[in-house]
């Protein structure tokens, strides 16, 4: 079974490599949740995690929104796919791209998604930035009084104690990243 899920994974890093830039086109057929997709590439239908953000489950406040704004995003678009690992649920890691903006990063200024911290890479940095000022500015899920980090509400079956990030600054993410 394992082999049959990794296939397409492998067929995509081939047709990736033989395009040169690293990128592999296909479309989006499905947002799974916040920060998951199905995309339809040449080689098959894979499942997508994207990088270095992580958006709130579909039972914590702004799950739902963030999915709608990502399905409004993409939901049958040409997208990009930079791959960057393959997760312990055999789904590719990867930046999407599409219509010249990352997704990505747009979630996290839109307010519908965390820096992922633990994940963040080094060049990713800059995603702190984009939560801080979608805090500042109290859009999407930072307009609610107390939000809690998704890898803590899975941690705790959403029962806490939850960490207060309303308050962090973009440096103290920064920090916290890549640990």
């Amino acid at each position: 079974m394992r082999a049959i899920t990794i296939l397409p994974l492998l067929l995509a890093a081939l047709l990736c490599l033989g395009a040169g830039d690293g990128l592999m086109p296909g479309r989006v057929t499905r947002v799974v949740d916040g920060d998951t997709i199905d995309v339809l590439l040449a080689s098959g239908r894979i499942r997508v995690r994207l990088q270095g953000i992580d958006a709130p489950e579909h039972d914590q406040p702004g799950g739902r929104d963030a999915q709608r704004w990502l399905q409004r995003r993409l939901i049958d678009h040409q997208v990009q796919l930079e791959p960057v690992s393959q997760d312990r649920y055999e789904r590719m890691v990867a930046i999407v791209h599409a219509d010249g903006g990352v997704v990505n990063a747009e979630l996290l200024r839109a307010g519908h998604a965390w820096a992922y911290r633990h994940y963040l890479r080094r060049s990713e940095r800059d995603y702190c930035d984009l939560e801080a000022q979608a805090r500042s500015s109290a859009n999407g899920l930072w307009a609610a009084p107390s939000p809690h980090a998704p890898w803590q509400h899975r941690q705790t079956q959403g029962k806490g104690p939850f960490t207060d990030f309303t308050r962090e600054t973009a440096l103290q993410c920064r920090r916290s990243a890549g640990r």
